[in-house]
């Protein structure tokens, strides 16, 4: 975890640099942690580990201190410049796919049920392992995610088209907040030159859906593959004719699907009605809290004794 980056640190001083910059910033601007987060927004507990060097930021996170902060840039030029994943341990099972993604030119993605790791938040990401793992391993599953995402959403990334089955939007990782945080990542990276993502809306029953999510990649000697996962195993597969059938399934897919401009539009009400969601959820947790107190205060002993009434003779 150790080995050193460009810029001729080790990606834990550098991360650490990062969160101290960040936090002097902060500070200077007599801004708690949690009125940062809020205006972000994120939670408190990320900008807390961010500052402590122990998570890894995204540069839409970075932009955003920037503008708050008006520290002229300076955060989004450090977080580029900074190797936030020297060394990370994917599944073993997944190593070769990771390799892959490293060095693709080109990636064309169907999802189904969950956002894809190239464009999941790191909250979303968590939670969605969290289901399986938990403490040292947790961490480093999510870091080991995350690492894959670098180099696809900066400028002049490679080539990433993704359909996202409407199901991805709708299965609810981690609560509300976490989803609408998801699908505001998602408007965002839908703005890079080299990204588009599409939905296939579930109300159309028309739409040739694969049977599983795929991958086709393509490799800088213009070597193609198709790849797709069952339970802990990736499946991969260069024969051409396996690879044309998937490709034009791929491609009615992504011609039937809403637009990029109606995906928005899609995305836009999920977070929405997200938001709602929350809201309503806080509501109720205000009344139950409420109630609760009425019923303590009902159960309180009387501070006088009882004393008995005479009753009436017969």
């Amino acid at each position: 975890m150790s080995r050193r980056n460009a810029t001729g640190g080790t990606a834990a001083t550098t991360a650490g640099v990062f969160g101290e910059l960040l936090r002097h910033y902060r500070e200077a601007s007599s801004l708690t942690q949690d009125a940062l987060a809020r205006q972000i927004p994120c939670d408190r507990s990320h900008v807390a580990r961010v500052e402590a060097g122990t998570r890894v930021p995204q540069d839409t996170l970075a932009k955003a201190c920037d503008e708050l902060l008006e520290t002229g840039g300076v955060l989004l030029r450090l977080w580029r410049r900074i190797d936030w994943y020297p060394e990370v341990q994917h599944p073993d099972w997944f190593e070769r796919r990771a390799e892959m993604d490293a060095k693709a030119v080109s990636l064309r993605e169907y999802q189904v049920h969950v956002i894809p790791g190239l464009l999941q938040t790191p909250e979303y990401a968590h939670a969605l392992f969290s289901r399986a793992t938990s403490g040292a391993e947790l961490e480093e599953r999510v870091r080991a995610r995350l690492s894959r995402q670098q180099r696809f959403l900066l400028p002049g990334g490679p080539l990433y088209s993704v359909v996202l089955d409407e199901s991805c939007l709708r299965t609810v990782i981690g609560g509300p907040d976490v989803m609408s945080a998801q699908c505001a990542h998602l408007l965002q990276v839908g703005k890079l030159p080299n990204v588009f993502v599409q939905i296939a809306p579930a109300r159309d029953h028309d739409l040739h859906r694969p049977n599983t999510s795929l991958s086709l990649i393509k490799l800088p000697d213009g070597h193609e593959w198709v790849y797709s996962e069952s339970l802990d195993s990736g499946h991969f597969s260069d024969d051409p004719s396996i690879l044309r059938r998937h490709a034009q399934t791929y491609d009615g897919l992504r011609a039937d699907a809403l637009s990029a401009r109606e995906s928005a539009a899609l995305t836009s009400d999920l977070i929405e009605g997200y938001g709602q969601h929350g809201e309503a959820r806080s509501g109720r947790r205000d009344m139950d809290q409420e109630q609760l107190q009425r019923r303590q205060r009902r159960q309180l002993p009387r501070s006088r004794p009882r004393i008995p009434r005479p009753r009436p003779r017969a």
